[in-house]
Order: C-alpha cells, then sequence, then structure tokens
C-alpha cells in the first residue's frame, strides 16, 4: 500500500514552476492545437513512451511558431536540472549530426532525422490542485512527470539517449553528450579489485540494448544484479552514489534532493551495481544500478558502441504510481 501523502516530501515550488510554465505554453495554442497536445489524466496514452525514431501523439515541434517552441521548451527548464535540460537539448541537436553520418555512409534515406520531431502533450488540468502530468517524447528523449496535489512530483520513467555518443567528425568532433554516464560508471568498475569484478562483471558480452526497454512496469529480475554496496570500501561507494546520482540529478533540484534522500532511506546496502562486455572504452558495454526501489541502466553497443541509451525507473512510482494511490486513497475516506 502506498503511503500517505501527509509522509510524502513536499515541493510545491517546483510542481507550480511546472504548473506555470505549461499553462504559459498552452495560453499559446490555438484551438486545433489544444486539441493534439490535451488528453485526460485517465487516458491510457500517458503510459506510451518510446525512445526509437517513431511517430507520438501530442503536439510536435515542427507544428509550432517560434514562440511557441519556445514556452514549450521552458517546460524542461521548469522540470529539469540546468544540467538536466541542457542534456536534452543536446540530444535534439544530435539529431541533424546523425543525418549527415548516415548520409555520409549512404544512409541518408533511411528514416528522417529532425530536431522538431518532438512532441509535448498534457494530460489533465495543471492549474488546478488535481493531479496532472506532462510529457516530452522524440528520439533518444523521454520525459514523463506526474504532479499530484499541486505539492508532490513524480519523474519516471526519465530516459536520455545520445547517436552519436561520440560526434566522430566535423567541427564538434569529439563532443560527447552524455559522457558523465559512461565516465562515471568507468570509474567505479576500475577501482574494483578482481575479486570484486568478478562479481560486478556478470557477462563478457554487453546486451544490444537496455533490458528494461520501454515496458510500462519494470521489476528487480529484469536486470543483473552483480556486486553490492556493502561489499564496497569507502570510495568505492562514492563513486557508486555519484554514479546514482548523475541520473537523480536530472531532475530539477528540488525533486532530485528528494528521490536522493528516498534512494538513502530505502537501504544504499541494497544496492548493486552489475557490468557487461569488455573494460575497454570503445566497444559494446552495459550496466545496470538496482535498489530497492528503482533501477538504471545504460548500454552502449550499437553503431559500434557509439550510441547510448540509458534510463531511470521507478518500481512503484513511475507515472507517480505511489502518489496517485495515496490521493485516491485519501480523497476516498
Amino acid at each position: 500500500m502506498a503511503a500517505p501523502l501527509e509522509s510524502a516530501a513536499r515541493v510545491p515550488t517546483a510542481a507550480r514552476r511546472m504548473a506555470d510554465a505549461t499553462c504559459r505554453w498552452l495560453d499559446t495554442l490555438d484551438v486545433a492545437q489544444r486539441a493534439r497536445a490535451r488528453f485526460p489524466l485517465e487516458n491510457d496514452e500517458r503510459y506510451v513512451w518510446d525512445y526509437r525514431p517513431v511517430p507520438r501523439r501530442g503536439l510536435a515541434l515542427f507544428e509550432m511558431t517560434a514562440a511557441q517552441r519556445q514556452h514549450a521548451m521552458a517546460l524542461l527548464d521548469a522540470g529539469l536540472s540546468a544540467r538536466g535540460a541542457e542534456t536534452v537539448r543536446g540530444i535534439v541537436a544530435l539529431e541533424p549530426v546523425l543525418g549527415e553520418i548516415e548520409r555520409l555512409a549512404g544512409r541518408g534515406g533511411k528514416r528522417n532525422r529532425d530536431p522538431e520531431l518532438y512532441w509535448f502533450a498534457v494530460f489533465g488540468e495543471p492549474d488546478a490542485q488535481l493531479p496532472w502530468a506532462w510529457r516530452i517524447g522524440g528520439h533518444h528523449v523521454a520525459v514523463l512527470i506526474t504532479v499530484v496535489d499541486a505539492a508532490f512530483v513524480a519523474v519516471t520513467p526519465l530516459f536520455f539517449g545520445a547517436n552519436p555518443a561520440t560526434i566522430p567528425h566535423g567541427p564538434q568532433a569529439g563532443h560527447r553528450t552524455l559522457a558523465a554516464e559512461e565516465d562515471l560508471a568507468r570509474q567505479l568498475l576500475g577501482s574494483l579489485t578482481p575479486a570484486q569484478k568478478a562479481v560486478a562483471i556478470v557477462d563478457a558480452v554487453a546486451p544490444n540494448d537496455i533490458l528494461t526497454n520501454n515496458y510500462r512496469v519494470v521489476d528487480p529480475s529484469m536486470v543483473p544484479h552483480g556486486l553490492a554496496y556493502d561489499r564496497l570500501t569507502g570510495e568505492q561507494r562514492e563513486h557508486l552514489a555519484r554514479l546514482v546520482r548523475c541520473y537523480v540529478e536530472r531532475a530539477a533540484p528540488e525533486v532530485a534532493a528528494l528521490e536522493w534522500a528516498r534512494v538513502q532511506a530505502a537501504g544504499l546496502d541494497r544496492v548493486t551495481f552489475a557490468w557487461a562486455g569488455p573494460e575497454a572504452r570503445g566497444q559494446g558495454h552495459y550496466y545496470a544500478v538496482c535498489g530497492p526501489r528503482f533501477v538504471i541502466e545504460y548500454d552502449n553497443t550499437q553503431n559500434d558502441a557509439n550510441h547510448i541509451h540509458s534510463v531511470w525507473r521507478d518500481f512503484t512510482n513511475d507515472w507517480g504510481g505511489d502518489l496517485l494511490a495515496a490521493h485516491y486513497a485519501e480523497s476516498h475516506r
């Protein structure tokens, strides 16, 4: 059973900031645009997400005026940290880079790599005290945030990807969009003793994608578990904590602080780190960090190990599941 809302940490400033940004965007839309952008909270569309380049429902950037796009992208600044919002913009900016890479490789007609193919959607009423949610989705971006009682916020699933992970040529050659997600994991892996690596490295070959895919519900059995936090030294524990915080701190600062406190309260000793694939850079690799409440997955195997998928999931509070259960339980007392 979900904990009562009064026991949950409130982040009303973040909730208000997102509601205000969402209302400002919606106010710029005409009737037809609003019809595409809005859904009831109860609509199953709220649970639909993908990180692949597929069409989505909602209102796409290419359907907006310049002013409307500016307001739409402001939702990122309201709901994510400065680093998180900057990362999403960087992922979007990779689309024409990927298109040029594919063109030079003779695959230019395979699919349209367009930085305007990102869709925005709102579920419910953002200016009310009732639960509501908003979503930004497109190639390698899935931001799905739920707000309950204008004070409680859930930010998972939260997916970032990058292709290319490292830009191979041109004026931005060498730029890495998700560098910390790889470097922090490698720092932890490199600090392990041979005996620890024997537990942490669960397979010599990495899977070709994240194992949780874009499933609506995930559970701990879907990923390998590897080496536990309580088997690490003090410095190694710091490495693992920094890796988890790299994902948690994609969210707005108030929300990230709350989520990190939840990770700690659930028990860091029960968090595990698993690696698959070679240790050498430039080869396909994968890792999973799993705790009592959450899982983080990262995979970089496709396109000659230059294509990252990374996600943060919550076993019970994806799409605000715990928060909504508590809300509905209290409202029907």
